[in-house]
Order: structure tokens, then C-alpha cells, then sequence
């Protein structure tokens, strides 16, 4: 039952004892009470209408708010998942470079430090050596932790 119907109830047994509303000092105080708990149930009905409707709109927002941080943080994951990145190193001024699968495929890098453009060497670091020259590191043009001199007729 909500608070409207016992207020009606209670009205219509007021009204069903016959009291005397207009000469009675009891009848007028119940009649008075009656009527402002009247008005106290239509605020309240008024006011859980209303809470329910903002309960609506919120959940709306809600699943609004859902959609747009689901575009938002999935689409930066999914796009950091989805590229590559490959660290160089400029070979005149020694910095590092961070590029991506389409640098990588044109295959030329312009250093953003020094401004110089180089060829991207795509071959294995191993099969060439350490300066790219000669097998396993032979005939490199600078020595190696461990060696004395540089191999011979390069330094």
C-alpha cells in the first residue's frame, strides 16, 4: 500500500465516524492532519517519480559514458597492439630513432637530430658482423673488447 492509499484510508474513516470538523476542536485537528498528510503524499508520489526518471537518465549517461570510454581506451590499445616500432640508430650522429613498419618498408630514415638520410640495413646484425663487414665479426675497422690491434690493414 503506498503512502497515498493509507492516506485515503485513513480519510475515509474520518469520514466514516462522523466527526465534527467544524464545531469539534478534535474533528478540526484531525481534519487539518488529514489534509497535510494529503499534500505530504502527493510530494512524495511527485518525488519518487521523479527519482526514478533521473534513474533512467543516469543509466542512460551510464551506458553513454560506457560506449564512448570503450571507443576511446579500446581504440588507443588496439592501436598500440597493432603497430610496430623499431629503434635505430642514426649511423652520423649515434641517436636513437623510433620508427615504424612504414619507414621500415621505404626502407630511407631522416635522422631528426642531425637531418641526415640513411638507408635502412634490413639484414641480419649476426650473418654480417658487428660493422657489417666480413663474417662473424672479421674484418670489422675497430677493435672488439678483448683484441689487441684491429684486424690487419684496418684500424
Amino acid at each position: 500500500m503506498t503512502i497515498s492509499e493509507k492516506v485515503s484510508y485513513l480519510k475515509g474513516l474520518a469520514e466514516g465516524l462522523n466527526l465534527d470538523t467544524e464545531n469539534s476542536k478534535e474533528g478540526k485537528l484531525i481534519s487539518v492532519m488529514i489534509g497535510i498528510l494529503e499534500e505530504l503524499a502527493l510530494s512524495v508520489d511527485e518525488l519518487e517519480d521523479d527519482v526514478d526518471a533521473l534513474g533512467e537518465e543516469l543509466d542512460a549517461v551510464s551506458d553513454d559514458l560506457s560506449d564512448v570510454e570503450e571507443l576511446v581506451y579500446d581504440e588507443d590499445e588496439d592501436d598500440e597492439e597493432d603497430e610496430d616500432f623499431f629503434e635505430v640508430e642514426c649511423p652520423s650522429c649515434g641517436a636513437d630513432i623510433v620508427i615504424d613498419q612504414d619507414v621500415l618498408d621505404a626502407g630511407t630514415v631522416e635522422c631528426p637530430g642531425c637531418g641526415e638520410t640513411f638507408a635502412l640495413d634490413l639484414s641480419d646484425e649476426e650473418e654480417k658482423g658487428c660493422c657489417g663487414r666480413g663474417q662473424g665479426g672479421h674484418g670489422c675497422c675497430h677493435r672488439h673488447d678483448g683484441e689487441e690491434d684491429a684486424p690487419e690493414g684496418e684500424e
